[in-house]
């Protein structure tokens, strides 16, 4: 999808220096996937200490 976007310039230009990356839609694509990772990862940790796991580890890594 092609999108117009204003991006402040000293923001992009670090963020090329930052990651190595050659163009500003790599840089914007990056960022994008990382916002969402780490959104994800928020929604996760939510179930943090709330979820019930029955089982027997020591059983588990052998029973390989």
């Amino acid at each position: 999808m092609r999108t117009n976007i204003v991006i402040d310039d000293e923001l992009i230009r670090d963020a090329l220096a930052v990651t190595g990356l050659k163009t500003k839609r790599e840089v914007v694509e990056l960022a994008l996937q990382t916002l969402l990772r780490l959104k994800q990862q928020a929604g996760i940790r939510k179930f943090r200490g709330k979820l019930d796991w029955q089982g027997d580890l020591d059983t588990m890594r052998t029973d390989r």
